[in-house]
């Protein structure tokens, strides 16, 4: 499928989730949960909730979650997914480009799992400015693709930047942060249409210090 990159995104977006089911998978990413699981439920800022099933099992586990989408259908599914999880006084839906529109407040955690888009989007700018909403002790999580998978809509040969320089592309000021997790996890993953085959996926995860 060919896309053209300087295409709107909020109308890509909308589109991109008009043309697909609502179900869900009900599972977290598994970058998630494998480094959340054990934190303290605190006030959780997920970029790009997408049908919500990140935002359910924070929900589920004690968070209280504001979850962004730039697409109103997505956002429609999401809280479908809420409400038949019984989570949705848990969870703020709210429908923003954060390109041109950032939301405030103070979290525990920031999640951005794969907020990635085949047309334009400043994605380490959203990331940088949303660390800053994070407070001391609290959890910046980013995961990125780093491989192609036989189902993406990427180039085979697409360049995926690797942990470090991924880092390097936040612009953050590292002496704030405790690093976590910068780097590269293997996981065996479903494409749309049941495709299976491992993937990479690049992970930066840093606690800001108190």
């Amino acid at each position: 499928m060919k896309i053209d990159p300087n295409m709107d995104p909020t109308e890509f977006w909308q589109q991109h989730y008009e043309k697909a089911t609502p179900q869900t998978s009900g599972r977290p990413t598994a970058v998630l949960e494998k480094f959340v699981t054990d934190r303290t439920p605190g006030a959780a800022l997920e970029l790009g909730c997408g049908k919500g099933d990140d935002a359910v099992w924070l929900a589920k586990n004690g968070w209280a979650v504001t979850a962004i989408d730039i697409s109103a259908t997505a956002m429609g599914y999401a809280r479908a997914n809420a409400v038949r999880n019984g989570v949705l006084e848990k969870i703020a839906f709210d429908q923003r480009d954060l390109m041109t529109d950032f939301p405030t407040g103070s979290f525990t955690l920031v999640t951005a799992q794969f907020l990635e888009s085949p047309v334009v989007f400043a994605r380490n700018s959203i990331i940088n400015c949303a660390s800053r909403l994070v407070v001391p002790g609290g959890l910046l999580l980013a995961t990125s693709h780093g491989s192609v998978p036989s189902w993406s809509w990427e180039k085979p040969d697409k360049y995926y930047p690797k942990p470090k320089e991924a880092l390097e592309n936040l612009n953050l000021d590292l002496g704030q942060w405790t690093k976590v997790c910068v780097d590269n996890l293997e996981r065996l993953a479903k494409g749309p249409n049941g495709e299976e085959g491992m993937v990479l996926d690049t992970v930066i995860a840093l606690e800001r210090k108190g």
